[in-house]
């Protein structure tokens, strides 16, 4: 059996080789490197949401107008504009109403807002339109209006 001298357990942490764990400043370190990392990174992934969800309402407006046009081929006119998008997935009182034409319903832009709907268009016949992430009219970057004369 081994005695262990007293002296031993007196032995300064830093001076024992079986050290474990870091030290407080090896920690700041290491989170300072990941702060200035995120600060680099950060604002160039967030511009790409906000491009993407410009992307997204292009997409969905561009479907919905397909929509439309196949409600005007069947009906022989657009939904009128009290009757608005609603009218792609619930049956208006048309005779020749031949819908859904959107199998999940009509969706809400990326921001969570309603698409607009406007018959008679100021840019065709019919316009629908998003005010993008702060819903006003105008904007810039996410703030952007996306429509389907764009």
């Amino acid at each position: 059996m081994n005695k262990l001298s007293p002296y031993t357990l007196f032995i300064p942490r830093m001076l024992c080789r079986c050290q474990r764990g870091f030290s407080l400043m090896e920690l700041m370190i290491v989170m300072v490197i990941l702060g200035l990392l995120a600060s680099l990174v950060g604002p160039t992934l967030f511009n790409k949401v906000g491009k993407a969800n410009q992307g997204t309402a292009t997409t969905q407006i561009a479907l919905l107008m397909s929509a439309l046009d196949a409600y005007r081929l069947d009906v022989g006119h657009y939904p009128k504009q009290q009757e608005g998008l609603q009218a792609l997935v619930e049956n208006p009182d048309e005779d020749r109403w031949d819908g859904p034409y959107l199998k999940k319903g009509v969706p809400q832009d990326p921001w969570g807002n309603a698409y607009r709907y406007q018959n008679p268009g100021t840019h065709g016949k019919v316009d629908v339109f998003s005010y993008g992430a702060d819903n006003r009219e105008g904007g810039e970057k996410e703030d952007a209006d996306v429509g389907s004369w764009m």
